[in-house]
């Protein structure tokens, strides 16, 4: 037998498995951080490698209900903690979003994981977690055994991996796939809250000619810069993406018409600040064209009416002359 089915061993009653003081030896020979926890929740055994990952001491813990400090900057139950008091279903309020939905294995046992704070050692980490009961011959609960794994690295590298799944590797903004599936989101979230959605469809002037003249890497600082610019204009709950080529888009949650207008002018203008010398014409700068439009979600329409529209008015800036904004031609109904 390895890990928690041989430490619940040789925890259980010394009358049954020989001498307790062989479970502790064994316990603090373990590479895997080990707690044990009686059922006044009091800190039984705390092994070298809780120690090592925790950045606090067996001395400091054991026999007190101070593990918690190892974990939180504020009291919070531990796993073991809600287990020996039957809270087992308080663990998505604490631990909200644990990434791969890692459920109770046996019955009477916990898992889950979460990012935690770290305090003693001054950084966080990506734990998972596992709590088992350990029960004496009657059956009766006589301590929890907590086991932990470090995964912090394993965390970052997912968490790379979606970023690039997610994100242009040009600008560093959302890239289409993440705009389609944020935009139908809020256009969901829209629908039930009814609330505004609005969108800008953001163009630059004459990039295919402005490429031309300053080479693909010239473009590519072009982009960026327009990148950061537009990106700069936003809150946090809007999102900017890469929509392709010269084009980007912004998604508004909850902005009516007119501020989103007012947006516009401001990526509008900031871009034009910028001045990137266009080459073309002696003392221009490259500037952009800008449509946006609002829709109120209803059962019966999209969000591709609304990047529809967007794109409309995006064609009527460049129509009129470029390095404006436009509306749509009636607000929405």
């Amino acid at each position: 037998m390895t890990g928690t089915t041989t430490i619940q061993r040789f925890l259980e009653p010394a009358s049954a498995h020989g001498d307790r003081a062989f479970a502790h030896q064994l316990m603090e020979m373990l590479a895997i951080p080990v707690f044990v926890l009686d059922t006044s929740c009091r800190v039984m055994i705390w092994n070298r490698a809780c120690e090592r990952l925790t950045g606090m001491t067996a001395a400091e813990v054991v026999g007190t209900r101070e593990h918690w400090r190892s974990f939180y900057d504020e009291p919070q139950p531990t796993l073991a903690d809600l287990l020996i008091q039957e809270r087992g279903g308080e663990i998505p309020s604490i631990h909200p979003r644990p990434s791969s939905g890692r459920s109770a294995g046996q019955p009477g046992h916990l898992s889950t994981e979460s990012w935690f704070d770290m305090p003693r050692v001054g950084q966080r980490r990506y734990l998972a977690l596992d709590a088992s009961p350990i029960y004496d011959e009657r059956g009766r609960l006589t301590a929890v055994i907590e086991t932990l794994r470090d995964m912090t690295d394993e965390k970052m590298a997912q968490i790379a991996l979606e970023q690039l799944a997610t994100r242009d590797g040009l600008t560093g903004l959302a890239n289409r796939r993440c705009f389609d599936d944020t935009l139908n989101a809020e256009w969901a979230r829209a629908l039930r809250q009814r609330q505004p959605l609005s969108l800008l469809m953001v163009d630059v002037d004459n990039f295919k000619a402005y490429n031309d003249a300053n080479g693909h890497i010239g473009g590519d600082e072009c982009l960026k810069r327009i990148a950061t610019a537009v990106s700069s204009e936003m809150r946090a709950n809007d999102l900017v993406a890469r929509y392709g080529g010269e084009e980007f888009a912004v998604i508004l949650p909850n902005q009516s018409l007119k501020g989103a207008a007012s947006v516009a002018e401001r990526i509008r203008t900031r871009v034009e600040q910028l001045r990137v010398p266009n080459r073309l014409a002696l003392g221009e700068h490259v500037t952009v064209s800008i449509g946006a439009a609002t829709a109120l979600p209803s059962p019966d329409t999209s969000a591709s009416e609304l990047v529809a529209t967007a794109d409309a008015a995006l064609y009527r800036a460049k129509h009129m002359g470029r390095n404006r904004i436009s509306l749509p031609l009636s607000e929405p109904g």
